[in-house]
């Protein structure tokens, strides 16, 4: 358990920080994604999936019941030395995700099944997303639930969320119905956004059915629910975890339910477009790692609220602590109302607050907050592109002191003053300064939003 317990403690550690190397013309990825992956990512051509595991709960010789890989599908083949040990390393977590509420199970003769996902940080910092859809068992009498997990390095919860409906449907009429599925998945090619793959699966007594799988044209969005996140949370709230990630601190929230943790917690990460989480977020935080929380670097993570006690016993830094159960604040570091400009922050509340009032589909939802957020950035840091000086042919360098001077309110220059020293800004940069291709999107809107803005200036 230390070791397992090493690995995913590993996912902790603080990214070493680029700032040194911000005013150069050396370009760095970004972290969350390797390049190679976000490419294939934005515009498919990526298998589905690695794998499908199904994690049982086994009683051990102290009568407590212990998650355990039960099924693998497919097995580790053909792979190095060094990977096959990584990947044995990541399987032997999985069940802790898949179960992180501890071994006080007992059999069971109802259980709603829930879906929800969690986040494995791989020993070079790539990520790899786990797909769960926790159920009972077919069968007459009390059982353990059993969780059917894919694993896979892409981000995309609807999509797979529709799959685990597939993978339960087969299910329900015999276990075998599922691995000619996963095949078919398998061998199919993820598809670019907008586009749609089709599999074709036999089921019996109903024939052949192909089932369409379709990624919504702005792939931005696509593994977020910021429904749920307005549903338990008033605006206020949104706001004071907006401001703590935004500069990089430590927050934690707590729910009941796994899905609600894991769809909240991406929803918040999701909040930073243009910018990405450089740190660790965990959704679901097993309770074996509850001591984690302890940590100095800064991370997002979930704990389910059967654990909160454990939680305020550690010795924990400075911490946001949220109840999403309750929608209020546990615990706070205490200037969260002060870090954004009160403006824009009123800007920011006031639409919220009518997303919360207006019926919307999810989509909607997710576009329209999406945007609201956005929009901060543009306006407090949209002039970036009028101070990337060249230096070289196609190399630049930014000029952060004229960034920061051109800048005539006060409190959005302290806001940026903040900003700046953050590992997801000085990422960001960098990538401006060697011309990615990254966030093409916002850097679309932010050419418009400084055009609309030419006029008012005059």
């Amino acid at each position: 358990m230390d070791q397992l317990a090493g690995v995913i403690r590993r996912s902790f550690r603080r990214k070493s920080n680029k700032r040194g190397s911000i005013h150069g013309a050396s370009a760095s990825e970004d972290r969350s994604i390797p390049t190679d992956q976000k490419t294939l990512v934005l515009s498919g051509g990526q298998s589905f999936f690695e794998y499908l595991v199904v994690v049982s709960l086994k009683k051990n010789y102290d009568g407590n019941y212990a998650p355990q890989i039960t099924y693998q599908f497919p097995k580790l083949e053909n792979i190095l030395h060094f990977q096959k040990d990584e990947e044995e390393r990541l399987l032997n977590a999985i069940p802790l995700f898949c179960f992180p509420d501890g071994n006080t199970w007992a059999p069971l003769k109802e259980y709603t099944s829930e879906t929800f996902s969690f986040v494995l940080t791989n020993i070079d910092s790539s990520r790899k997303f786990g797909y769960c859809r926790r159920l009972l068992p077919a069968g007459n009498g009390s059982h353990s639930p059993e969780v059917y997990c894919i694993i896979s390095s892409l981000g995309c919860f609807g999509l797979f969320a529709k799959i685990l409906d597939e993978v339960e449907k087969r299910r329900e009429i015999a276990t075998a119905l599922i691995y000619p599925f996963m095949q078919g998945l398998r061998e199919a090619t993820f598809p670019a956004p907008g586009k749609t793959v089709k599999i074709k699966s036999f089921i019996p007594e109903s024939g052949t059915e192909i089932i369409e799988l379709t990624r919504p044209l702005d792939c931005r969005l696509e593994h977020i629910d910021f429904k749920t996140l307005l549903q338990c949370l008033n605006s206020q709230i949104i706001l004071h975890i907006f401001a703590s990630v935004v500069l990089e601190r430590r927050v934690i929230l707590v729910a009941r339910d796994l899905s609600i943790l894991s769809e909240c917690i991406h929803a918040v990460v999701a909040l930073l477009y243009p910018f990405a989480w450089e740190h660790t977020y965990i959704p679901v935080l097993p309770h074996v790692l509850i001591d984690t929380v302890s940590c100095p670097a800064p991370f997002i993570v979930g704990v389910q609220n059967q654990f909160l006690s454990h939680i305020l016993d550690q010795p924990m830094e400075e911490v946001l602590l949220v109840d999403l159960c309750k929608g209020e604040l546990i615990q706070k570091v205490g200037d969260e109302e002060k870090i954004l400009p009160p403006k824009l922050q009123e800007q920011i509340r006031i639409s919220l607050d009518d997303y919360q009032q207006i019926t919307k589909t999810t989509p909607e939802i997710n576009t329209a907050v999406s945007k609201t957020f956005m929009q901060f950035f543009m306006k407090v840091m949209g002039h970036y592109t009028s101070h990337l000086q060249e230096i070289n042919v196609g190399k630049f360098t930014f000029q952060e002191k004229a960034f920061l001077k051109a800048i005539h309110s006060k409190t959005i220059r302290r806001f940026l003053k903040c900003f700046v020293k953050t590992q997801m800004f000085s990422i960001f940069i960098e990538a401006q300064q060697n011309k990615s291709t990254q966030n093409v999107y916002f850097q679309q809107k932010v050419k418009e939003f400084n055009e609309q803005r030419k006029p008012e200036r005059k």
